[in-house]
């Protein structure tokens, strides 16, 4: 198998969708045409040719898609979606496999489609088109078949598009999918945005900031001298303590000496 896919419906399903549904706008285009014109007989053999083939394909298209409904991870919510793709493909199939067999009938009998076969064209094209639509949500929206999925923001993500426009620091970054993991079960799609987490992240900082500010100014407020070593008591009250012990020596030294007269 090739390494960019994991099954070959993928590749199958383009040719089959491009030539029924070709098949089905040149069977109007022919039925609508005047009989005189000369476009009338040549786009009923374009439609014809695209029907015929593209049938073929579809039945090879049908057995990818089964051997791919059988192996590809997924989980319950696009378990559902292929099933509901599965079932489309199976009724889109049947509708032109019948289409296919009429038209080959009328061919033999050197008939001319009419109405009654455009209408029955018209509503398996109608088919088609809701099968195709629930492929692509089973791919594109349910991760199906999906190898790996492309980081949207972080290392490497730099890059600018022809239309000047890009990605990276100077560019709006687009949301972050996390893609369900595999099994099945309930599961949640986990989005972010990095400007989000940025202003979440400069909000905390902010709060951070502000509570040390406030334990600080607590601090301050409870024990202004609480730094270093005790302070010293100014030179006023010292001084004073000095004069006074001075005092009471001078008082203390003449009451020892008797007085003379």
């Amino acid at each position: 198998m090739i390494d960019i896919i994991p099954n070959w419906h993928p590749i199958l399903v383009h040719f089959t969708i491009g030539l029924l549904a070709t098949a089905v706008i040149f069977y109007l285009l022919a039925i609508l045409m005047p009989d005189h014109s000369t476009l009338k007989t040549n786009w009923f053999i374009v439609a014809r040719w695209s029907l015929w083939t593209g049938m073929g394909i579809t039945l090879l298209t049908l057995i990818a898609g089964y051997l791919a409904y059988n192996s590809v991870a997924h989980d319950t919510p696009s378990h559902a979606a292929m099933t509901e793709h599965r079932n489309w493909a199976f009724a889109t199939a049947a509708a032109f496999a019948v289409l296919t067999l009429w038209s080959l009938w009328i061919h033999s009998k050197k008939r001319t489609p009419g109405l009654v076969f455009l209408t029955v064209a018209l509503l398996s094209g109608g088919l088609l088109a809701t099968t195709g639509w629930h492929g692509g949500e089973a791919v594109y929206r349910y991760g199906l078949g999906v190898m790996s999925l492309p980081q949207t923001s972080g290392e490497g993500h730099a890059h600018q598009h022809a239309d000047g426009k890009g990605h990276g620091s100077t560019a709006a970054t687009p949301e972050m999918v996390t893609p369900a993991s595999g099994g099945h079960g309930n599961h949640n799609d986990a989005t972010s945005t990095p400007q989000k987490n940025t202003q979440t992240q400069s909000a905390t900082n902010n709060s951070q900031t502000k509570q040390q500010q406030n334990m600080t100014e607590t601090s301050h407020g409870a024990t202004p001298h609480a730094h270093g070593t005790p302070a010293e008591k100014p030179p006023q009250e010292t001084n004073a303590s000095q004069s006074s012990s001075h005092s009471e020596g001078e008082k203390h030294h003449d009451g020892d000496q008797p007085h003379t007269h």
